[in-house]
């Protein structure tokens, strides 16, 4: 009997083990955008660095497409999401309690935790469509894009800068980011727009399989409205990247960041940050968005709120702060 009941024990100590390994791991979840934006790259490298360190520090990543900017902001809020990407307009706005988060009011738990790649408000126009700039939307069918999207947030923004509605345009889709490209080349809408880092899996579709040009963005509205917030800034699609556009176009934008709140506790968001900047080379190949980077930006473009107590504590160690 005693041989019998000494295996049993050890099985039974073994398994003991294996539970309590498996109640150490830590699962956190970064909101990420639709799968051909840049946003699901940014999260999907994050968890991908931050797993390959998963049997030293327990922590298992996982970066689902989700509606973009605003969403993760009010999921990392309601406790459905550790952290996410966010357009900088959209992380002021939750933090100070503005635009589409001014019912909730300030959030004074957001935490900001670094700036990723530069974003320019996007407008892609099939050729056909007598588009040439902004103000041609006007009584056309076009992608405004999805509620709780940065891109959204952002169309609503110049809209209101124009003094337009809804109602100007022939037809106000609110497809997704990963739909709207096949959407205009099947001739369901006229243009769409996009916040978004280049180069972009949803502009290369759009102008590889439909004739398309890109739209200028300019005026005296957007002049106003990029000088009356700190987080907009001019910029422009380079000339070249897409099919159809051989110079730049001008424009305007914003900066992806990376946030989470309070409620992640600081040693989590130590490993994250680790995980990113002890292997930053490596995560500049993951997308070319990241090709320019600098660490000395990241710490402080497009950060509103206050950065994480476990940021701060990587960055100190390495001397940036």
């Amino acid at each position: 009997m005693k041989l019998r009941i000494i295996p049993m024990l050890a099985s039974l100590a073994l398994c003991g083990l294996s539970f309590t390994a498996a109640a150490e791991d830590k699962y956190v979840t970064i909101g990420t955008g639709g799968q051909t934006g840049v946003y699901y790259v940014v999260g999907q490298s994050i968890c991908r660095l931050v797993n390959r360190d998963t049997a030293k520090t327990g922590i298992k990543c996982t970066a689902p497409s989700t509606g973009g900017s605003v969403a993760n902001l009010n999921a990392i809020k309601a406790g459905d999401q550790n952290m996410g990407v966010a357009q900088s307009d959209q992380q002021y706005n939750a933090y100070k309690g503005e635009g589409a988060f001014k019912e909730a009011g300030p959030w004074a738990d957001l935490r900001a935790v670094f700036g990723v790649h530069p974003e320019v408000f996007t407008v892609v126009a099939r050729a056909d469509s007598g588009i040439k700039a902004f103000d041609d939307l006007k009584g056309k069918r076009v992608n405004i894009g999805n509620p709780g999207s940065g891109q959204r947030a952002t169309m609503d923004a110049v809209m209101q800068a124009k003094g337009w509605t809804n109602a100007d345009f022939q037809l106000a889709s609110e497809l997704k980011s990963a739909e709207q490209a096949q959407a205009l080349c099947d001739n369901k809408i006229d243009a769409m727009v996009f916040v978004v880092g280049h180069p972009s899996g949803s502009i290369q579709e759009a102008t590889t399989s439909c004739d398309t040009i890109i739209v200028p963005v300019t005026g005296a509205e957007v002049d106003a409205l990029v000088e009356s917030k700190p987080y907009y800034a001019k910029s422009s699609i380079k000339g070249g990247v897409y099919k159809g556009s051989d110079t730049d176009v001008e424009s305007f934008g914003v900066v992806a960041t990376f946030v989470s709140s309070t409620a992640s506790d600081n040693e989590t968001i130590y490993q994250v940050v680790k995980a990113v900047f002890d292997n930053f080379g490596r995560f500049k190949k993951l997308h070319p968005a990241f090709e320019n980077l600098k660490e000395e930006n990241m710490l402080k473009d497009g950060l509103s709120a206050p950065l994480h107590d476990g940021a701060v504590k990587y960055y100190k160690e390495k001397g940036w702060m």
